[in-house]
């Protein structure tokens, strides 16, 4: 097992982009703990290197969007078809089991690496301001060791848990701790540390970190504990980990993420233009409250650009199943002939259809219909009908003679809109209707999600009053699945409702008829699911190791 002993030679290899941020990345290869903690310059790159370990999932290879009904992958060579191909095994179980490592190098550092007072230099310059800095990587640290928790309980349920510097023969024979006692841990974290960070880095009074002119925005802040400890509650909420649907739970979950709401409303988070959500700077859009810098590149484009153009991929391909999900902008039924005019402007924002001029480098309309340029049977061709847009950056060119090389990439862990969404859901368990309020609780669930749809550049119709339960948790169902498309939501919103897996996506055929109409034909494709895949297998390698691990039911 990985939660093993530390040893004096510590390796820091990830690199964390620095961006804008001056999170300088240092590596060490032979140094013990008293010359890796005796520099304020080698601290803080220990520290950095456990930020490295943040989840990101960008449209690749392997990105969730394709194990789920959010997209199918083209490349046919792609580990992630086993979600749902029948080959995910104990033997084969897309381990999450790495974040263990990150949880190990925290319990390092709060046990050798904290209060240090580094006499030595106390005669430099900027000591004090270099120890302002130091006395918050504790705080820090302990976050980040939450939400390194939070991603294993959400994919094990119950998980191996400690907050020691473990032995080898220590880690390798502990148990499994319940999930709930781990949500409490994460929930008492976050309350402990949140006072303890600052709202944002500009601004800070004689500290390393908050420099006038280029302040380390990639630490997380206040906000950070605050949207870590709601979606925890969220989670917690859920079915899968609420077989009883205990309405307090809810409420907990509620009352946790209006305090993000009313965090983001006092400190000028608000919702802004969609498609400020990525592109270069999509880590300064008016809503993000966290966002993990992951520097210059050009991968997601190369995957996920249209086959027919030099170097493309077709990646992560969209399906029907998603596209049925965005409501026509009047609320009248998609014409068959012309199935895309008039839907919610978010699907053009997300999504590349047949005839449109995408990316920009591609000198043709989209040929999305069978033989097509970029359609069928042409080999990794799309298999849905459908390209993808988010995410990527249209200005990239991949090509070998006029490449544009890579630009900025960051993935967004918490935003606004996410917690429009969550209070709307909670408060709707809660409460037992999409319209109604109380004295806690003045913002109904109905107008919560109305807040998403009418935001910038969106503008759909409102949610009206008078909806049934079942008509409401369907438009949500749907709404969450058109807000968060391709942001790692689905594959695990799946799961927590635990209201059924995913058994099948849509795709659609297009042909191009002689007299130049288009004909399109929806299809089904069949996807393996078995209860069991609500929660990852245990990796067998793990459960070899450590006798007193049990395997998750079905595994």
């Amino acid at each position: 097992m990985k939660l093993k002993n530390i040893c004096l030679g510590i390796v820091c290899v990830a690199a964390l982009s620095a961006c804008a941020d001056k999170m300088d990345y240092h590596e060490y290869t032979t140094y013990d703990k008293e010359y890796v903690f005796s520099d304020f310059g080698r601290t803080a790159g220990f520290v950095n290197n456990i930020y490295s370990y943040l989840d990101a999932d960008l449209p690749g290879l392997t990105s969730l969007a394709s194990a789920c009904d959010e997209a199918e992958m083209a490349l046919t060579y792609s580990s992630v078809l086993d979600y749902t191909n029948g080959n995910w095994s104990a033997l084969n179980p897309k381990s999450q089991w790495g974040y263990y490592t990150a949880i190990r190098e925290i319990n390092y550092f709060l046990k050798e690496g904290t209060g240090l007072d580094f006499y030595d230099l106390r005669f430099q310059i900027d000591y004090q301001s270099q120890m302002n800095r130091y006395n918050r990587y504790p705080y820090e640290v302990r976050l980040l060791r939450a939400y390194y928790y939070f991603l294993l309980v959400r994919a094990y349920g119950d998980v191996p848990f400690t907050t020691e510097v473990l032995t080898e023969a220590e880690a390798n024979s502990i148990t499994r701790t319940p999930a709930s006692e781990i949500f409490d841990f994460i929930v008492k974290e976050c309350d402990l540390v949140a006072v303890k960070l600052p709202v944002k880095y500009s601004g800070l009074d004689n500290d390393a970190a908050g420099g006038a002119d280029n302040p380390e925005t990639g630490r997380v802040t206040r906000g950070v504990a605050l949207a870590l400890k709601a979606r925890t509650l969220l989670y917690r909420a859920s079915k899968l980990f609420n077989e009883s649907e205990d309405k307090t739970l809810w409420k907990e979950a509620a009352t946790a993420t209006k305090a993000v709401i009313d965090y983001c409303n006092e400190n000028e988070i608000s919702l802004g233009a969609y498609t400020a959500l990525w592109g270069t700077d999509n880590y300064k859009a008016a809503e993000v409250i966290f966002a993990r810098r992951l520097g210059d590149m050009n991968s997601p484009e190369w995957y996920n650009f249209p086959i027919g153009m030099e170097n493309a991929n077709s990646g992560n391909c969209p399906t029907q199943t998603l596209v049925d999900a965005y409501e026509m902008q009047d609320g009248s039924t998609p014409d068959p002939s012309n199935p895309y005019e008039g839907r919610d402007p978010r699907m053009g924002m997300t999504i590349a259809v047949n005839g449109d001029k995408w990316p920009d480098a591609n000198p043709y309309p989209l040929e999305i219909y069978y033989g097509g340029r970029n359609g069928l049977p042409v080999s990794y061709a799309t298999p849905t009908g459908y390209y993808l847009k988010k995410y990527l950056d249209s200005s990239i060119d991949i090509s070998d003679s006029d490449g544009t090389g890579g630009k900025r990439h960051s993935w967004i862990t918490f935003r606004l809109g996410e917690f429009y969404l969550n209070y709307a859901e909670a408060v709707f368990k809660y409460l037992g209707s999409a319209d109604a309020t109380s004295g806690e609780f003045d913002m109904s669930a109905r107008e919560a999600v109305n807040k998403i749809r009418k935001r910038t550049g969106v503008n759909m119709p409102e949610f009206p009053s008078g909806m049934s339960n079942a008509d409401f948790w369907t438009r949500y169902k749907k709404e969450r699945m058109v807000e968060l498309a391709f942001e790692g939501h689905r594959f695990w919103d799946i799961r927590r409702w635990k209201e059924g897996g995913i058994t099948s996506i849509s795709r659609m055929g297009i042909t191009l008829n002689a007299n130049q109409t288009l004909t399109y034909t929806k299809t089904t494709k069949p996807l393996v699911w078995e209860d069991k895949m609500y929660f990852y297998p245990i990796p067998d390698s793990e459960i070899r190791k450590n006798g007193n691990l049990t395997q998750n039911a079905g595994w």
